[in-house]
């Protein structure tokens, strides 16, 4: 019996922790289970089939995941009378069928490179039935899942892999040992699929890479990310985003594309990570506290608009407050319009998880509050530059506070909310691009009223 006569029927569920790549993973999986007849439900308790799509990058995310896939243990019988749990992504790349230790409930592990894998694992479980854990874990680089189905969470978005795996080998980060070596995707196929995706309706497209920066380098011999961003924005794609740029590869190029791509939007990811050039060398960050305020600076002078986000570890092994000072100085430097803060996450298996650290867990976490306050002190500066004005909103749904209430993004990737005008139909909103004049602006969004016609 085929696979697809098994799970034809069956309702499913996926749950995705982490980075984008696991978003665009998830909808790879859930295409997969689509094309064998099964259904979509809303909630794990109502599905036959839950997947977990997981990240090891830091150990919260370990936390939440036993505490979930455990939870499912009481959770209400499938419809189906069996119900059938894998776990992809990272944590299943990692630990493999070790996985059953900490996850006894487990059915089904999938590295990140087994997506394909996935329909046959899971049918394989329902006819077992059995307690014996499905693992496919074995091989890294397969090539890519970008000719798997997909069922998109949002028509009007598509998530666009143009490499996967990293080279960079930070030595905190676990992400090299799970997702490989960088491989690029074929010029040629990227800008088709975009292109197809653009025909399909797409308005806004985020090209994805551990490092996109350094796209091609292993294809071609030199990095073709700026040619890359050309290539895309003349499949006239209203939005182009991309995601992640390590600073160490952000060349005079393809500052010169984004600032000359009219699609590619105002905002920029860039992850410093810390302000210490000493603890930049001890994470083997390959820049220098300098090396990225002079990136800042030429990136906004090319685009004086353009919103300027990072992410920044506080607590890394033998941080001392001096090195926690720099940090805050670059951050107030910069002008960051927001900041993803974290706390050190020792990983298992990476040289850092190796240095000793004396440093009271007090002492960091008070660091912590200081950077967190300063990041938002910033965040709050640079919205209050967008009140009083109008900012083009790509509409993606109902806001959670309230059903008259729509949200997107903008340009510069902030939240903004606006009120339905009054007999419009809420969902015709979604998808669409529209105009929003800025009545209000708080630290984490914008809000305000449409103004003109939706398009």
């Amino acid at each position: 019996m085929s696979h697809t006569t098994v799970l034809v029927g069956k309702t499913y569920y996926v749950k995705t922790f982490g980075c984008q790549m696991n978003l665009h993973d998830s909808e790879r999986v859930a295409g997969l289970l689509d094309s064998c007849g099964c259904i979509p439900v809303s909630a794990p308790e109502d599905a036959d089939i839950v997947v977990f799509m997981t990240c090891c990058v830091r150990e919260n995310a370990d936390t939440r995941l036993y505490g979930q896939v455990s939870a499912m243990v009481s959770a209400p019988p499938a419809p189906s009378g069996q119900r059938v749990v894998a776990i992809g992504g990272c944590i299943a790349q990692r630990d493999g069928d070790r996985i059953r230790t900490n996850i006894p409930n487990a059915d089904v592990v999938f590295g990140t490179s087994a997506l394909a894998s996935v329909p046959g694992l899971i049918a394989r479980a329902f006819e077992h039935g059995s307690r014996d854990v499905l693992v496919d874990v074995d091989e890294l680089d397969r090539g890519f899942s970008t000719d798997l189905p997909t069922h998109r969470a949002q028509a009007f978005h598509a998530w666009v892999p143009i490499m996967t795996g990293c080279n960079n080998f930070c030595t905190y980060c676990i992400v090299p040992y799970v997702r490989g070596r960088e491989a690029s995707r074929p010029f040629e196929n990227v800008v088709a699929e975009c292109a197809s995706l653009v025909g399909e309706g797409t308005r806004e497209i985020t090209l994805l890479g551990q490092n996109v920066n350094s796209y091609g380098r292993d294809r071609y011999g030199q990095p073709r990310f700026a040619e890359l961003l050309r290539a895309v924005g003349d499949t006239d794609i209203e939005r182009l985003r991309f995601t992640s740029s390590n600073p160490k590869d952000l060349s005079t190029d393809v500052i010169e594309a984004m600032a000359q791509t009219p699609c590619v939007m105002p905002h920029l990811h860039l992850a410093v990570q810390s302000g210490s050039t000493r603890v930049l060398k001890a994470m083997n960050r390959s820049y220098t506290r300098e090396q990225y305020l002079d990136l800042a600076r030429r990136l906004k002078e090319a685009m004086p608009d353009l919103a300027l986000t990072t992410d920044i570890i506080v607590g890394f092994p033998g941080e001392t407050e001096e090195d926690f000072e720099d940090t805050l100085s670059l951050v107030r430097e910069v002008g960051f319009s927001a900041a993803y803060t974290f706390i050190y996450s020792r990983r298992p298996g990476t040289p850092a998880a190796k240095i000793a650290d004396d440093t009271p867990r007090e002492v960091i976490q008070a660091r912590f509050e200081r950077l967190a306050e300063l990041v938002a002190t910033l965040a709050h500066e640079a919205n209050q530059k967008d009140l009083g004005g109008v900012a083009e909103v790509l509409v993606e749904g109902v806001s959670k506070r309230s059903s008259a209430v729509m949200v997107g993004h903008s340009k510069k990737n902030q939240t903004v909310h606006f009120d339905v005008p009054q007999g419009m139909d809420a969902s015709q909103l979604v998808g669409k691009l529209v105009d929003v004049q800025v009545q209000e602006a708080r630290t984490w969004y914008l809000s305000g009223c449409l103004v003109g016609e939706p398009r």
